[in-house]
């Protein structure tokens, strides 16, 4: 079972003998590639690791699983990624046993995970814990992820645009969440129940409006969910996400 916190962009996984935070896209050092881009915006690294530490005092999990693109970077960290990166392992082992399910951004996030025995990595396919499945979502899940009762995955960033009655018109970050479509998955022998697609921790970061047209960037989305709903953060359901 995966329960998102509620209010924030995270998740408590029922993982058996474990309760794991989940924590998807958190783009450590993002600040330097947007400046790259021309925006210019502060660093928010001490206020990210401030806040997850806070989510982690109120949830007590046994392990903490990043669910890919921890790191913004696309090789070895460095720089201001890097000492981000640092501080937070640093900061949560206090806590917890760590888990990191690499991202497409994630190339060579071992240079700095080496350095720190409570932090593990998982390749790009996924890791099992209990009765789920993690992978990022930039590729295929390995066949023991996708065999999981739920299957819960990220990159997507997923959004919502609300509008009002009088034509004004918000965007929010947005869980979803549905049944695993086996059509979308067909090259499996076996397949879960449940998809669970979550947000990026990181509000910088942008992500796929699920109620326009914009495109997915998950091989398997969004053919492999049915019936998918979504969520905000703090909980209201908005019903299928392509009407929303």
């Amino acid at each position: 079972m995966v329960e998102p916190v509620a209010g924030e962009p995270a998740a408590v996984a029922d993982c058996g003998a474990e309760r794991a935070l989940v924590v998807a896209d958190y783009h450590a050092g993002i600040e330097v590639g947007l400046r790259w881009d021309g925006v210019e915006v502060r660093s928010r690294a001490d206020e990210r690791r401030g806040h997850l530490l806070e989510v982690c005092r109120a949830t007590d999990p046994d392990r903490v699983v990043f669910l890919g693109d921890l790191g913004d970077g696309i090789g070895e960290p460095d720089g201001a990624e890097r000492e981000e990166l640092e501080a937070l392992f640093a900061a949560v082992t206090d806590r917890a046993q760590v888990t990191v399910v690499k991202g497409n951004h994630d190339g060579d996030i071992e240079a700095v995970t080496d350095g720190f025995g409570a932090v593990s990595v998982a390749d790009g396919p996924g890791v099992r814990v209990g009765d789920v499945g993690f992978c990022h979502g930039h590729t295929w899940p390995a066949d023991d992820v996708m065999a999981a009762p739920t299957v819960c995955t990220a990159h997507e960033h997923p959004l919502v645009a609300l509008e009002d009655e009088v034509g004004g018109r918000r965007i929010e970050r947005a869980w979803l969440r549905g049944r695993v479509d086996p059509a979308g998955f067909s090259a499996y022998d076996r397949h879960g129940d449940r998809l669970v697609v979550c947000p990026a921790f990181n509000d910088l970061s942008g992500g796929t409006l699920v109620n326009a047209e914009d495109d997915f960037l998950s091989p398997f989305l969004p053919a492999g969910m049915a019936e998918g709903d979504a969520y905000l953060l703090d909980g209201t359901r908005l019903g299928p996400y392509r009407s929303v």
